[in-house]
C-alpha cells in the first residue's frame, strides 16, 4: 500500500574507534598542537560467523571539501564484499571509500556515513588508522567486541506418532515449503493470518522516529488478542543500512535494534514476523511516480541495485539462524507502469539491470533471492508480482530460482485494483496457488467497511490460503485502510471484519 541480526550470537555496538585527524595548520605556533580537522567513528553494527556489517562516519572539522577519500587498513585479513554511501575498493588489506556524486560536498562540521559488509576469520580487529584525502588520522582504539550471550536453543519437539496426521508445532513455526503448502517443523500445514504493522518504512526517513505508535509488549499482545498469527513489518533500506541522509538516532544500529526488538516481541507472542523491504533508493519520476526524491522516501517501481542486495545480505545474516522469521523481498513492484510492454516488465522484475523507463540500476527478484541465499539463510521468502503486487499472471513463468525451494508468491489486493474479483482470482491466482504457497501480504479497501475483504477472505479460506490485513495503525479512511482506532486493539468498522474472521479461524 502506498501512503503519506537476535537468534544468533550478535556482536553489536562493538569495535568502536574514534579518530581525530591532526593536520599541520598554517599559522600554528611552534610546539603548539594542531587542531583536529576531522573525526572518524568506526563501528561493527553486527557480526556473525564469517562476516560482519561495519559503519564509518567521518566528520569534517576543517575547510569545506568538494570530494573526499577515506582510507584504512584491515589488520586481520578482513575483506569488503559490498558497500554503500561511497565507492568501495580494496587492494590487499588496504580499503578506500570514495564519495558518491551526491555526498561529495563535505562542509565544515558536516558528516558522511558509509557502510559495508565484509568477511573475517580468526579475529575481527578494528583498523588502527584512517586517512582522509591522504592525510593520516591519529586513532584511539575503542573496546573490543563483546559477544552477547547465545540464546538458549528452542527444545526439539517430540516427533508425532507416524500413524496420526502431524499436529502443529507450538508457538511461531519454523516455516518450510512443501509443494503448494507452508509447513512447520512437524510437517503440519500452516497459514499466515494476521496484520501489517506499518511505520518502520516511513517514520525514520521523515525524521520522526522509527515506528508509528507503540510497539511495546502491550501493543504486540493486542495484535495477538485478535488471534493473529503473523505480523508483517515494513522496513526502509536507508535506515537499516545507516545512510547519512537519515537522522543518526533513527539509522543503523539504533534502527536495527528497534526492529529486532519488535521481531522478538512478535515471536514471544507465538506469531510469525515477516520482515519486508518497503521503501528504497533510486530516482524515478515516470508514470505513477510516488516522489521525485532519490532517497527511500516513497514506493519505487523496483528495488535498486546499489543498496537493496546489501540490505538483504544484512537482514538475512541478522535472522538466518531462526526460520520462524520470514522475508518479503519487496513491497509493490510496478515496472509495468514504466515499461512499454508486459514482457519487458516481467523481465525487469526477474533480472533487473537496465530497465526501460527506470533511470537507476535495478535489482531483480533473482538478485535479491541470491543475496539472501548467499548468506546460508533458508528462511521462507515471499516474492511479489507486478502492478503493485496485484498481477501474478506470469509469476510462474518468471519465478526466480531458489536452491532451497522455500519460495512463496505474494500478492496484494484492494477493491480499487485491476484484479479485484473472483473471476480474475480464479483465472490468474488459482493456478499459482496450485503450484506454490500464495500469501496475500496486504488486503484492504477504501470504503471504511469490510464487504470487499470479506470476499477476499472467503475465497482464500476455501483454498486454505494466507492473508494479512493492512494496516495495524490508527489512521483514518482518507489516509489508508486502518484496522484500529487505538493500539489497545479497538477495531474500526473495516478492522472488525478481519478481527472476527481471525477469531473464528484461530
Amino acid at each position: 500500500m502506498r501512503h503519506p541480526p537476535r537468534p544468533f550470537a550478535l556482536l553489536t555496538g562493538a569495535a568502536l574507534v574514534t579518530a581525530s585527524c591532526a593536520f599541520a595548520a598554517m599559522g600554528t605556533a611552534p610546539g603548539a598542537a594542531a587542531a583536529p580537522l576531522c573525526t572518524v567513528e568506526y563501528s561493527v553494527v553486527g557480526q556473525w560467523a564469517g562476516g560482519f556489517q561495519g559503519a564509518v562516519t567521518v566528520t569534517n572539522n576543517g575547510s569545506a571539501l568538494n570530494g573526499w577519500s577515506l582510507g584504512f587498513t584491515f589488520p586481520a585479513a578482513q575483506a569488503v564484499s559490498q558497500g554503500w554511501g561511497a565507492k568501495w575498493s580494496q587492494t590487499g588489506p588496504a580499503v578506500v571509500a570514495v564519495n558518491e556524486n551526491w555526498n561529495a560536498g563535505l562542509g565544515t562540521g558536516a558528516s558522511a556515513t558509509t557502510g559495508f559488509i565484509a568477511s573475517w576469520s580468526g579475529a575481527n580487529t578494528a583498523p588502527g588508522a584512517f586517512t582522509l584525502n591522504g592525510n593520516l588520522c591519529h586513532t584511539e582504539p575503542g573496546p573490543d567486541p563483546t559477544p552477547t550471550p547465545t540464546p538458549t536453543p528452542t527444545p526439539t519437539p517430540t516427533p508425532p506418532d507416524p500413524t496420526d496426521p502431524p499436529g502443529p508445532a507450538p508457538g511461531a513455526p519454523e516455516l518450510s515449503v512443501t509443494g503448494n503448502r507452508l509447513t512447520d517443523q512437524n510437517g503440519a500445514t500452516r497459514r499466515l493470518l494476521g496484520v501489517n504493522r506499518s511505520g518502520g518504512e516511513f517514520m525514520c526517513v521523515q525524521g520522526n522516529g522509527i515506528f508509528d505508535g507503540p510497539v511495546d509488549d502491550a501493543a504486540v499482545r493486542a495484535i495477538a488478542d485478535w488471534k493473529a498469527n503473523t505480523v508483517r513489518i515494513p522496513l526502509n533500506e536507508e535506515c537499516w543500512l545507516g545512510l547519512d541522509n537519515i537522522k543518526s538516532e533513527y539509522r543503523g544500529a539504533q534502527y536495527i535494534d528497534a526492529v529486532k526488538g519488535l521481531v522478538d516481541r512478535v515471536l514471544a507472542h507465538g506469531m510469525t514476523p515477516v520482515v519486508e523491504l518497503h521503501w528504497t533508493y533510486g530516482q524515478y519520476t515516470g508514470n505513477s511516480s510516488g516522489c521525485a526524491d532519490v532517497h527511500a522516501s516513497c514506493q519505487k517501481p523496483m528495488p535498486d541495485a546499489r543498496y537493496a542486495p546489501a540490505f538483504w545480505t544484512s537482514v538475512a545474516n541478522a535472522f538466518k539462524n531462526d526460520r520462524r522469521i520470514a522475508f518479503d523481498l519487496f513491497n509493490e513492484p510496478y515496472p509495468d507502469r514504466a515499461t512499454s510492454t508486459t514482457a519487458q516488465a516481467w523481465t525487469c522484475w526477474r533480472d533487473g539491470g537496465t530497465c526501460p523507463g527506470i533511470g537507476y540500476e535495478v535489482a531483480g527478484m533473482q538478485d535479491l533471492v541470491d543475496a539472501v541465499r548467499a548468506t546460508g539463510a533458508r528462511n521462507l521468502v515471499l516474492v511479489p508480482g507486478i502492478a503493485y503486487s496485484n498481477d501474478l499472471s506470469q509469476w510462474l513463468a518468471h519465478a526466480p530460482a531458489d536452491p532451497t525451494g522455500h519460495l512463496a508468491a505474494a500478492w496484494h489486493v484492494y477493491n480499487f485494483n485491476t484484479c479485484a474479483d473472483e473471476t480474475c482470482w480464479d483465472s490468474t491466482l488459482a493456478p499459482v496457488a496450485a503450484r506454490v504457497p500464495l500469501v496475500a501480504g496486504e488486503i484492504g479497501e477504501n470504503t471504511c467497511g469490510h464487504a470487499f475483504i470479506d470476499r477476499v477472505m472467503a475465497w482464500s479460506d476455501a483454498r486454505a490460503l494466507s492473508y494479512l490485513g493492512w494496516t495495524w495503525n490508527t489512521w483514518n479512511c482518507s489516509s489508508g485502510p486502518s484496522l484500529i482506532t487505538s493500539y489497545d486493539g479497538t477495531p474500526t468498522a473495516f478492522g472488525l471484519g478481519l478481527r472476527d474472521r481471525l477469531r473464528a479461524l484461530n
